[in-house]
C-alpha cells in the first residue's frame, strides 16, 4: 500500500476531547473517526489490526474445538423477557419496532440466542460436549462513553459458548477456554492479568476476568504482592484488621454537637474509625434498604447488589430517608424496627462501637450486635483495599489501574432452564444443558495493545497485529531516480517475500514522513534516502529503538525478514 493512496489523515495535534493515550493515539494516526458519542468508523489502518485480532481469535477458538458461525444482531425482545434480563440490564438494553410494531433488540449480547439454538439442535448427552463461538456487533446504550474503543455503545465481540452435561465437563471446557485466551492475549503482544470477577447481568456461577495493566483503565485490579491472587474490585475480598476485642460495656447516650460524620465523631471523641458503625442508605428495586457497616470500611455496591439480587440499586435521597423517619447523620439500628437492613461482617470484628443514637447531636457509645439491634442478612459487603491482608496467604494486598479485554462466565444452567434447552442423558432422564460464556471486545483489545506499547512518539504496534510490518520511507523522490528505483524495487520484493509494506512515496519532507513513521508505529522502519543510497545501502531501524543501521539493498529483505521474526 503507498502512503499516497492511504485513507486516512494524520493530524499534528491531540483532540481535545481525546481522554485516553490510545484515543489520542487512534485519531492522531488517522485510524478511527468519530460518527457519534461512542459510535467510530474503523479506517484502513486500524481495520487491518482488527482483522488480525479476529485471525489469532479465531485459531485459537478453533483450535479447541470451536465451530464458528453468525447469530443475528436483530433480536426479539421476547427472548429477554424470558430470561429475565431485560430488567437486569436497564437503560443499556436498547429496542425498537418494526413495522408491526413487534418489540425488537440490536443485541448487547448473545446468550438468549445461542439458547435458543440449543434448545432445537441438543437432545441427547451425544450431542456434547459442544463449542459454538462468532464475531459479531454489538451495541449497548452506556450512560458515558468513553476512552475512544475502550468504552463505545457499538463494537465487535467475540462469543464463545460451551454447552455440556455436567458441571465436570463445563470445567473441562473452562480450562481449555481459559488457556485458548492466554494464548491469545500473548500473541497479540500484550502483558495481562487473570483476575477473579463479578458476573454481574450475565449470571452464572465463576468468573474471571483478563486485565491489561494501564494508567488509563477504568477498573481496579486488587492483588496480592506475595501469592498469585489478583481480583477486580468489584469481587476482590480480604482480611480486615480486628481490633482488640472488649467486654461488652453497658450503652450509653453522648452528645456529639455538629458530628454528622464518621471523621467528625472519630475526631470529636478521640477514637478511630474502626471503633464506629456507619450507616449507609440505600434504594434497591424501590424498597429502602438500610446497610451497616464499620466505620473504616466502605460498601461495595456490587457485593450489595448481589445480595439483594436487586436489578437497580442506587443511594437514597435526603428526602427518602426523611421518609423513613431516619435521622441522617445519626441513624443506627439500634431501636429501629421494620427496615429492612443488610450489615457487613465487620460488626462483628470489634466491640464496644460507637453508633448513631437517631436523634440530632447524639450518639450511642458500647453497641454491641446482637446484643443492641438486629440485622436481616449479615455478609461480606466491604471493598477490598490496597494495605490489607490476602485471604489466601496473609500478604499485602496493592492495586493497579486495569482495562478489561476479556471475560468468562461458568454460566450453568440459568439461560438453559429458562430457555427449556434439555438433553436426555444415559438413563434417558431430562436434564438442563449446562452452559460457559467467554467474550473478548475486538476493539478494546485493539485499544490495549496501544495503551501497553506506546512512547511520546507514537504507537509501537506488536508483530502480529501490526498494520504493516515495514515503513519504507524514500526521501527526494522528485530528485533521484535512483532513490526511486530502489525503494520500488525494495516495495516490490518485499511483498513477494510475504512482508507487508506501508510504501511513503509521498513529496514530504524528512520531518513528515519521520514523524508520521513514528506515530503510525509498524515495527521496521526502511529507509531509502540518496545519502543512504551513496553509502552502500538503506538505513533500517526497528520502531523501538533509537539507532539505525546501514544494510546493503541486495541483504535487506532477507535482514527485515529476519528482525520480524526475532521481534
Amino acid at each position: 500500500m503507498r502512503v499516497s493512496n492511504l485513507f486516512g489523515k494524520t493530524l499534528r495535534d491531540v483532540p481535545s476531547d481525546a481522554d485516553t493515550i490510545s484515543h489520542q493515539l487512534l485519531l492522531k494516526a488517522g485510524m478511527i473517526h468519530q460518527i457519534a458519542a461512542g459510535v467510530y468508523a474503523y479506517l484502513p489502518l486500524a481495520w487491518r489490526v482488527h482483522k488480525k485480532i479476529e485471525n489469532i481469535i479465531r485459531q485459537e477458538m478453533d483450535a479447541i474445538g470451536g465451530q464458528e458461525l453468525l447469530m443475528p444482531t436483530l433480536q426479539p425482545h421476547e427472548l429477554w423477557e424470558r430470561s429475565g434480563r431485560d430488567l437486569a440490564l436497564g437503560q443499556v438494553l436498547l429496542t425498537l419496532a418494526d413495522r408491526k410494531e413487534r418489540k425488537m433488540v440490536p443485541a448487547p449480547t448473545h446468550e438468549e440466542v445461542v439458547t435458543e439454538l440449543a434448545r432445537y439442535n441438543i437432545q441427547s448427552y451425544r450431542d456434547m460436549p459442544l463449542l459454538l463461538y462468532q464475531i459479531q456487533t454489538k451495541f449497548r446504550d452506556e450512560p458515558r462513553s468513553r476512552g475512544g474503543l475502550v468504552r463505545v455503545r457499538e463494537f465487535a465481540m467475540k462469543d464463545l459458548y460451551t454447552f455440556d452435561t455436567d458441571s465436570d465437563a463445563l470445567d473441562v471446557n473452562y480450562k481449555k477456554a481459559l488457556q485458548a485466551y492466554k494464548n491469545i492475549y500473548s500473541r497479540c503482544g500484550l502483558d495481562y492479568l487473570v483476575v477473579e470477577a463479578d458476573s454481574g447481568a450475565i449470571g452464572g456461577k465463576d468468573s474471571h476476568e483478563f486485565m491489561v495493566v494501564a494508567e488509563s483503565g477504568e477498573d481496579e485490579i486488587i492483588f496480592c504482592s506475595k501469592c498469585d491472587y489478583a481480583a477486580n474490585e468489584e469481587r476482590a475480598v480480604s482480611v480486615r484488621a480486628i481490633p482488640k476485642m472488649e467486654q461488652p460495656l453497658p450503652i450509653e447516650e453522648v452528645f456529639t454537637p455538629g458530628a454528622k460524620t464518621i471523621e467528625d465523631v472519630a475526631a470529636f471523641l478521640g477514637i478511630s474509625k474502626n471503633k464506629t458503625l456507619k450507616a449507609v442508605f440505600y434504594i434497591a428495586d424501590g424498597d429502602f434498604v438500610f446497610v451497616t457497616i464499620r466505620g473504616d470500611l466502605e460498601v461495595n455496591e456490587i457485593k450489595l447488589k448481589n445480595v439483594l439480587k436487586c436489578a437497580d440499586l442506587r443511594m437514597a435521597t435526603d428526602d427518602e430517608v426523611k421518609a423513613m423517619g431516619i435521622e441522617a447523620g445519626s441513624a443506627s439500628l439500634v431501636g429501629l424496627k421494620g427496615i429492612k437492613s443488610i450489615a457487613d461482617d465487620s460488626i462483628n470484628m470489634g466491640s464496644n462501637f460507637v453508633v448513631g443514637a437517631n436523634k440530632p447531636d447524639y450518639h450511642l457509645s458500647n453497641a454491641n450486635y446482637p446484643r443492641d439491634f438486629d440485622v436481616d442478612v449479615i455478609t461480606d459487603i466491604a471493598l477490598a483495599r490496597p494495605g490489607q491482608r490476602c485471604v489466601k496467604c496473609g500478604g499485602k494486598l496493592k492495586s493497579v489501574k486495569g482495562i478489561e479485554v476479556g471475560h468468562v462466565f461458568k454460566l450453568g444452567t440459568v439461560y438453559s432452564e429458562k430457555a427449556g434447552a434439555y438433553y436426555l442423558d444415559k438413563a434417558g432422564e431430562q436434564k438442563p444443558v449446562v452452559m460457559g460464556c467467554y467474550g473478548i471486545g475486538v476493539g478494546r483489545l485493539l485499544a490495549s495493545a496501544i495503551e501497553q506499547n506506546h512512547d511520546e512518539k507514537g504507537i509501537v504496534w506488536p508483530v502480529p497485529i501490526a498494520p504493516y510490518h515495514v515503513y519504507l520511507c524514500a526521501l527526494s523522490m522528485d530528485r533521484s531516480a535512483e532513490v526511486v528505483s530502489a525503494a520500488e524495487s525494495l516495495h516490490r520484493d518485499l511483498a513477494d517475500a510475504g512482508v507487508e509494506v506501508l510504501f511513503d512515496d509521498r513529496n514530504e519532507s524528512p520531518g513528515v514522513k519521520f514523524n508520521d513513521a513514528d506515530l503510525l508505529g509498524m515495527p521496521i522502519r526502511l529507509l531509502v534516502s540518496p545519502k543512504s543510497l551513496s553509502n552502500g545501502g538503506v538505513e533500517v531501524k526497528r520502531r523501538a529503538e533509537k539507532e539505525s543501521e546501514l544494510v546493503f539493498i541486495d541483504n535487506a529483505v532477507e535482514k527485515i525478514k529476519g528482525l520480524l521474526d526475532n521481534l
